[in-house]
């Protein structure tokens, strides 16, 4: 593969990543997510490792948000990096933490930082914007 080959592959695994997060698709993360990627997010009550700890980041989200829409706006993609810039859009239709379902829509900015290794995501630093989030849902 040349650079640029391999740079719009991650740019699309970056994308897809969102697709499958959120139809919980176990083959597609399996395939495209390493073994010992890492979720850097310190707002977790758990360590997201692998597929399987992004199948449980689902859970715990899907489980408290319905409706579900990702919606990405831009990537930018150098060497085995994406950034991908979406808007977080549902209802709060199940526990969140300690707050009970509100019925409250949100819609909120994203950013992800993706790291690529060996045709696989390896990394990720999310920033959310959590306090958007938490007064849009009534939790501020």
């Amino acid at each position: 593969m040349t650079e640029t080959t391999t740079i719009e592959a991650n740019r699309k695994r970056a994308k897809d990543y969102f697709k499958a997060f959120a139809t919980k698709d176990r083959a597609w993360l399996e395939a495209n997510v390493a073994a010992t990627y890492i979720r850097n997010d310190s707002t977790l009550p758990f360590e997201v490792v692998g597929p399987e700890g992004v199948l449980q980041l689902g859970d715990l989200l899907l489980g408290a948000f319905s409706e579900i829409e990702l919606d990405v706006q831009d990537t930018v993609a150098e060497g085995d990096k994406v950034l991908v810039r979406l808007q977080f859009r549902g209802v709060h239709s199940g526990p969140f933490g300690d707050y009970q379902a509100t019925g409250k829509r949100f819609d909120v900015a994203v950013l992800d930082l993706f790291r690529m290794e060996n045709g696989k995501i390896a990394e990720q630093w999310p920033a959310i914007d959590n306090i958007g989030l938490q007064q849009q849902i009534g939790m501020l």
